[in-house]
């Protein structure tokens, strides 16, 4: 499994309650590009219009040997899953201050896989507690490599 794409900001931002797998579908030689690391998902959410799962806001660079066809870096992608995953995904995003994240992309059997969050947002006061015990365990990591 290699991790090609990372969303720092969603274990920061969010607390994640439950993860699901997703596939996605995708046009023309992104695949080719996402294999050169040209993907990101820093600034993309996902929405559940229509029993759909859409990735919004993800950027896939497109490829530069590529015929004249390439799609738009920043195009709406659909997430792939079961009919009973997607309901319930949707019962659970419906309850108040849940939301979907995407956390990770990564290539899985040379197949373009999402992991994707349901999480609940983090208050100011988390994300400074979070930020304290990450700054004790850097400490206490670089005492013992001492």
């Amino acid at each position: 499994m290699k991790i090609v794409a990372n969303n720092k900001f969603a274990s920061f931002n969010y607390f994640i309650l439950e993860t699901y797998e997703a596939g996605i579908a995708l046009k023309g030689s992104e695949i080719k590009s996402v294999r050169q690391n040209g993907m990101t998902l820093t600034e993309s959410f996902v929405l559940i219009s229509k029993n759909q799962v859409l990735l919004k806001n993800s950027f896939i660079k497109s490829y530069q040997t590529a015929n004249n066809f390439s799609p738009k870096p920043d195009r709406d992608r659909l997430l792939l899953l079961n009919k009973s995953e997607i309901l319930k995904i949707k019962q659970k995003v419906e309850q108040k201050g849940l939301t979907l994240v995407p956390i990770k992309a990564y290539l899985k059997n040379d197949l373009l896989k999402i992991e994707i969050g349901v999480c609940k947002g983090k208050k100011l006061y988390n994300k400074k507690e979070d930020k304290k015990e990450q700054d004790i365990k850097r400490e206490t990591a670089r005492i013992l490599s001492m």
